[in-house]
């Protein structure tokens, strides 16, 4: 009984650090992301040549897993590990609460079926029953909005969720990994253009200083 209130205890913290966000405070922790996440086009080197994820108008709590991914290690991005490895959870909230404030949410779009080349791919691999018909309206808020996201980060990402024993790039998500393994890279492309093609919430939204 007292092992289980702990347990209830402890998930009951991590659920107030993710709700108690404060956008404003994340606006001031947000310069050592600036330099990459809200300069439009701005691409990776290192370890992959991509570029860098739209995050304005992500969900936050999708946001907040993936950095706490990061920081954990169960994404091994050089670059992502070494600035979450920075930052506490409260740190985090407010970040992820930044960057999704940053961009509104658009008005709901009506998404076509998907051509026939692909339909067969996002079956196959399930996606809508966890990010949505639209791919902008997961069924969680902890799982992230894809549509309109760039199509060589979306690549990199499934790639990374079926990469193993290499030391900068991959992502520990067994759900994720399953789903990636049985399709070959030029399907995982067909994917990534298909939902980067949707129209969707996140964006690049320019620092002052940087247009």
């Amino acid at each position: 009984m007292i092992k289980t209130m702990a347990v209830l205890l402890a998930l009951a913290g991590m659920a107030s650090a993710v709700q108690a966000q404060d956008a404003s405070a994340g606006r001031a922790k947000a310069a050592m992301c600036m330099g990459c996440h809200n300069i439009p086009g701005y691409q990776a080197s290192f370890p992959l040549v991509h570029k860098v994820p739209k995050i304005a108008g992500q969900n936050p709590d999708y946001l907040v897993a993936a950095l706490t991914a990061y920081r954990k290690g169960e994404r091994k991005h050089p670059t992502m590990r070494a600035v979450a490895a920075s930052l506490n959870d409260r740190d985090i909230a407010d970040l992820a609460a930044f960057y999704a404030g940053l961009a509104p949410a658009a008005a709901a779009a009506t998404t076509a079926a998907a051509p026939a080349a692909v339909a067969p791919l996002l079956e196959r691999g399930a996606c809508s029953s966890c990010h949505g018909a639209d791919f902008n309206r997961p069924i969680a808020p902890a799982y992230p909005k894809l549509a309109g996201q760039h199509r060589d980060y979306l690549l990199a990402a499934l790639r990374a969720y079926g990469t193993e024993r290499h030391p900068q790039i991959g992502r520990a998500n067994p759900i994720m990994s399953a789903q990636v393994k049985p399709f070959t890279v030029a399907e995982l492309q067909t994917i990534a253009d298909y939902v980067a093609s949707l129209p969707g919430d996140v964006r690049t939204v320019p620092e002052s200083r940087f247009r």
